[in-house]
């Protein structure tokens, strides 16, 4: 909500994209500086356009101003609003300006699909190694993806073991194809046997064990057995509240109700920034790239799998 007297009212973001709107706004005493409880002028880096963005650049005080411990820069660079991006640094902004983990927006950048955002200054340090490698299969993994449907989906993704120790961990029977009993419309079926219905298939570096209608597989009793000796990522994409991420690391949970796919945190290590803008929006790209396995393609996360197993009757949620 914005505040009746700051000129904003009524704006959404489409309103962002209107120069001729804002720049009238801001002629009749709008406040360049806020926007509801934010600064405009990050508002405007994610969702304006390039006039737009270069208009509030110049009627604020400082242009790297921090809203949550960003600047308006740093928001244009992770959205992948490069026009953006080049509008605020013509206008000022510091791109080498060091902010969450580490990271500058420039350097940042480097990682991205336009390395040639900006100028390296001399002395400024580029991309480590492993830094570029995770940046080189990060463009691989979402490419290989590709644009999925994955809501209601479970999954846990395992590193270094293949689809046949994952079904002998969870002592789970195999049914080969897809089970007749379970219809094309999960509202069809009750859903405490469907549960008990996943598929598992060997990737390059792991195994994915998914289930498309349900959080199956992200179940603590599941992750616990799969992850022994290794690290398991389960993700639950509910179609009411948001991706939801678990990490399991040896039969231990070191994580829930996490968010894969969304912005970095201002407390987040470096490896955790870079992860977080190679797979923004991506929950399951994400949560592969973070248990180590490497899909080539789709089928995987929404089938067919390798096999359809069923599970054994037990309690998967005390542990």
């Amino acid at each position: 909500m914005t505040r009746r007297n700051d000129g904003w009212a009524g704006m959404d973001w489409n309103g962002w994209q209107d120069h001729d709107d804002i720049r009238r706004r801001l002629d009749q005493g709008a406040d360049p500086e806020r926007w509801g409880g934010g600064r405009a002028l990050h508002r405007a880096a994610v969702f304006g356009s390039p006039e737009v963005v270069a208009e509030l650049a110049g009627r604020v005080a400082d242009v790297d101003a921090l809203d949550g411990g960003t600047t308006a820069l740093w928001e244009a660079v992770l959205a992948g609003r490069q026009a953006n991006a080049r509008a605020l640094a013509a206008a000022g902004a510091d791109p080498w300006r060091p902010l969450i983990g580490g990271w500058s927006p420039g350097r940042l950048s480097l990682a991205g699909p336009t390395s040639d955002l900006f100028a390296v200054p001399a002395g400024e340090r580029g991309l480590t190694e492993e830094e570029a490698a995770a940046a080189r299969e990060g463009r691989r993994l979402v490419a290989a993806l590709g644009d999925i449907h994955y809501d209601g989906t479970g999954l846990a993704c395992v590193a270094g073991i293949d689809a046949e120790e994952a079904i002998r961990r969870l002592e789970a029977t195999p049914v080969g194809a897809r089970p007749t009993e379970l219809p094309e419309d999960p509202d069809e079926y009750e859903m405490e046997e469907s549960l008990q219905i996943i598929g598992v298939t060997s990737v390059p570096g792991g195994c994915v064990v998914t289930q498309p209608w349900g959080y199956g597989p992200q179940m603590p009793g599941v992750l616990t057995r799969l992850s022994a000796g290794t690290v398991c990522y389960g993700l639950y994409a509910n179609p009411k509240s948001g991706d939801q991420g678990s990490i399991v690391r040896n039969g231990v949970i070191e994580g829930s109700d996490l968010h894969p796919g969304g912005e970095p945190d201002v407390d987040d290590t470096s490896e955790e920034v870079l992860a977080s803008y190679l797979y923004r929006y991506n929950a399951v790209a994400y949560s592969c790239a973070y248990a180590g396995v490497r899909p080539t393609d789709a089928r995987a996360v929404v089938g067919p799998p390798d096999i359809w197993v069923r599970l054994p009757e037990r309690d998967y949620w005390t542990l």
